[in-house]
């Protein structure tokens, strides 16, 4: 008999009428960011639930299971342009959205989610599809606004406040230039605040999450409810089969986002490399040759220890933390921390920072450290390493956490609920 967090979950089957339901990804990518994680397993486990789910998406578009239904509003997508400054073609200028992406691009801007929401209104307007439901996943855009000002029912997930990705950008900048361009960058944010401000709901990942939106974006913390994400369990768990390398550390975190906090893990190795020869750090996540994280690598002489790797799959990044003896997550902010519970789920002992809401994921069933400090996670990282007792501790802790409170099964389930509120609510009025 198989133990019980070895047995596929039990599918809830839908006692009232199955909704028809629309999740919106400005860009969606399934192998890097959290948004593309959060539309593959939501949207599949709405399906599992017995609901109709499609998904309206910009590039890079996300990878789906076979019973979603892609829809796809492609833009220029001139992050993948070989030059975006000579990406545009003759017929994009009979486009204003066209343009304006270009151009916006061309002079350091992210347009993204505004021209994401223009041509979702095109859309709209065109084929005029009947959701019962339409879920935006973060593009804030004025595009949702005008779906809800039509009659569509929306609801938004706010996973984080950007604003936070701001200010530790502004922080981490070492010239004034840089300053200008990031803040050029971010001007995206000045939609964002007008347009939740005036949407009607609102949804979150956690508490830390609630408060911060609450603050930055001078709403109630009323107006947000709170739905955790959810870890797919059935991939990431313990592969016993693969023994954990003795002296392997594992992070999943963007190689130059200063929000991410991987340099401050870097240095917490560089310390301990001299004491434990045999010492590795395994990085789920693309380097870039010449930013500032491969240079901090070179500078400390540790491009043998640190091996970084990117567009694996759920399966193979599993299989990447069954063979670590630990994993590590030096976040400065995470609005839920989807790397700490993969890790859990797949029973690999867990360090973390207090950053956002990584405490109400990690709960007892981790180490936990302050943000920003390098001393503090060599001091985790040593400890850890050290006491097999321990490492067994919270990696059955860790596993049993994620089970219990944060698979998918329990997020959509959550999730439908909400929607039949707004639902409700729409069909009073």
């Amino acid at each position: 008999m198989l133990a019980a967090d070895q047995r596929p979950p039990v599918l809830r089957v839908v006692q009232e009428p199955r909704l028809k339901i629309c999740l919106l990804g400005y860009r969606s990518n399934p192998y890097s960011g959290g948004q593309g994680i959060y539309i593959k397993f939501l949207s599949k486990a709405l399906v599992d639930a017995g609901h109709s789910v499609d998904v309206i998406s910009g590039e890079p578009y996300p990878e789906l299971d076979e019973g979603v239904h892609l829809i796809k509003l492609p833009g220029l997508n001139l992050f993948e342009a070989d030059n975006h400054v000579t990406a545009l073609r003759p017929g994009h200028l009979l486009s204003y959205t066209d343009f304006f992406e270009w151009f916006s691009m061309l002079t350091g801007g992210f347009p993204e989610p505004y021209t994401f929401g223009r041509r979702l209104v095109q859309y709209f307007k065109r084929h005029r599809p009947g959701y019962d439901i339409v879920h935006d996943n973060q593009s804030l855009c004025y595009g949702t606004l005008q779906l809800q000002k039509m009659g569509v029912p929306v609801i938004t997930t706010i996973h984080h406040p950007i604003t936070s990705d701001l200010r530790i950008a502004l922080q981490s900048a070492e010239t004034w230039k840089l300053r200008l361009l990031i803040k050029r960058w971010y001007t995206f944010l000045n939609m964002q605040k007008k347009v939740v401000q005036q949407l009607d709901n609102l949804v979150t990942v956690s508490r830390a999450s609630r408060q911060d939106i609450a603050t930055d974006f001078a709403i109630a913390e009323s107006k947000l409810n709170i739905v955790h994400n959810g870890i797919d369990t059935r991939v990431f768990r313990p592969i016993p089969a693969i023994k954990p390398e003795e002296f392997n550390v594992m992070a999943t975190a963007s190689a130059d986002a200063p929000l991410k906090g991987l340099d401050y893990l870097i240095r917490a190795i560089s310390i301990l490399a001299d004491e434990i020869p045999e010492l590795k750090l395994t990085v789920l996540g693309k380097l870039k040759e010449d930013g500032k994280t491969a240079k901090l690598v070179r500078q400390l002489g540790l491009e043998n220890r640190i091996h970084f790797y990117s567009g694996l799959s759920s399966q193979e990044v599993a299989e990447l933390y069954a063979k670590a003896i630990c994993a590590v997550v030096p976040s400065i902010y995470e609005g839920f921390g989807l790397p700490a519970g993969e890790a859990m789920a797949c029973g690999v002992p867990v360090i973390s920072t207090n950053g956002g809401a990584l405490p109400e994921v990690v709960g007892d069933a981790g180490i936990t450290v302050p943000t920003r400090d390098h001393l503090a996670l060599a001091d985790a990282i040593r400890t850890l390493l050290a006491d097999s007792n321990l490492r067994q501790t919270l990696a059955a802790r860790g596993r049993t956490r994620i089970l219990e409170l944060f698979s998918w099964e329990v997020a959509a389930a959550d999730m439908v609920q909400l929607y039949r509120d707004v639902v409700s609510r729409k069909v009073a009025h």
